[in-house]
């Protein structure tokens, strides 16, 4: 080591090599008292967070062998400490300055299933786990609300073992925020400042609107996801009631199938369905997150109208369940066969 210094929360190590070394955040070293080593847990108070778009990037990645530097971590870094190894749940949740939640990570989460996918593996970033084990842990919220349960895909302007998915959810806006740690039925909370890239010159209020327009689409999109999910629950009670079904019950449960595919529609279809309109929030969604710039008219106008086919498709499935499937499921139960349930 030839010289060293402290920037901000950062420690900077400069080598004889001519190169150097950034030991991102050591901010639980100034915390740290003997005063909290006897707590069971520390959930240290996190330095201010940075919204910053980690990648720029529009194209293929740097290739691996090329020397690169790395960012650091993209998002809010969380340090905490857990003096013994816990047989329970460990929780970490994010409030606003209201007091909503934002985000929850637990200790008993899953990793998601990544999908066949078109590019190399080693592009994509290793799951991150809140962990229960005794001693110190760094976790890095990304700054964005819960993603949608859909699967994963990567962009192409990738980073070597550090792509993150496609996100699905919007950005946080800048503020103030409250990190809460439950271990064991015991909770710690620390505050956390989120502060807008500096070099972002978009106003507040319309940072707030774009905020507004994603979450729009965002809440679309949920309810969607959950409406598909059950129509295809539906549609595969239906395939197992034909099997013993005869006409006319049988004709009536093909009816009510044609009406469940013309509603869920294709993937990629065109006609007004529960994929069309998610797919027209997600265009809507993806044009306004993926810049900091104020919202465009067009995208003001593509929203309002895919919020009102949103209404629309949602009406059409909410009358099929107050309507036909309870009336199909008396017949049902006249001759014996199970009813339909979603």
């Amino acid at each position: 080591i030839r010289d060293l210094v402290i920037k901000d929360n950062d420690l900077v190590v400069g080598t004889h090599g001519r190169s150097f070394w950034i030991l991102d955040d050591i901010s639980p070293l100034r915390q740290i008292s003997s005063a909290i080593r006897s707590n069971p847990a520390i959930l240290y108070k996190p330095q201010t967070a940075y919204r910053v778009r980690w990648n720029m990037g529009t194209d293929t990645p740097i290739p691996q062998e090329e020397p690169a530097g790395q960012n650091p971590p993209d998002g809010a870094i969380i340090n905490y400490y857990v003096k013994d190894n816990i047989a329970g749940e460990v929780k970490l949740e994010i409030f606003d300055a209201v007091g909503n939640p934002v985000r929850s990570f637990s200790s008993n989460d899953t990793p998601y299933q990544i999908p066949e996918v078109n590019i190399p593996q080693y592009w994509i970033r290793p799951q991150q786990m809140l962990s229960a084990e005794k001693g110190s842990h760094r976790f890095v919220w990304d700054l964005h609300y819960t993603p949608l349960n859909v699967p994963a895909s990567y962009p192409i302007s990738a980073t070597y073992l550090n792509t993150a998915p496609h996100l699905t959810s919007p950005w946080v806006l800048p503020g103030n925020y409250t990190v809460k740690l439950t271990i064991n039925g015991q909770s710690f909370s620390q505050p956390l400042v989120i502060v807008m890239d500096p070099r972002v010159k978009t106003t507040a209020e319309q940072l707030k609107q774009q905020f507004s327009l994603s979450m729009s689409c965002y809440d679309g999109r949920v309810k969607l996801t959950k409406a598909l999910s059950e129509l295809t629950h539906v549609r595969k009670q239906i395939r197992e009631l034909l099997k013993e079904a005869k006409d006319p019950i049988g004709a009536a449960l093909q009816a009510l199938e044609q009406k469940l595919v013309q509603l869920e529609g294709a993937p990629r279809g065109q006609e007004t369905s529960l994929h069309s309109v998610s797919n027209a929030l997600e265009t809507v969604f993806d044009i306004v997150q993926t810049t900091d710039m104020p919202v465009t008219t067009q995208a003001i106008k593509g929203g309002a109208q895919s919020q009102e086919a949103l209404i629309n498709v949602l009406l059409i499935w909410s009358e099929l369940q107050s309507n036909d499937i309870p009336a199909l499921n008396k017949e049902l139960k006249k001759v014996g066969l199970k009813p339909i349930v979603f």
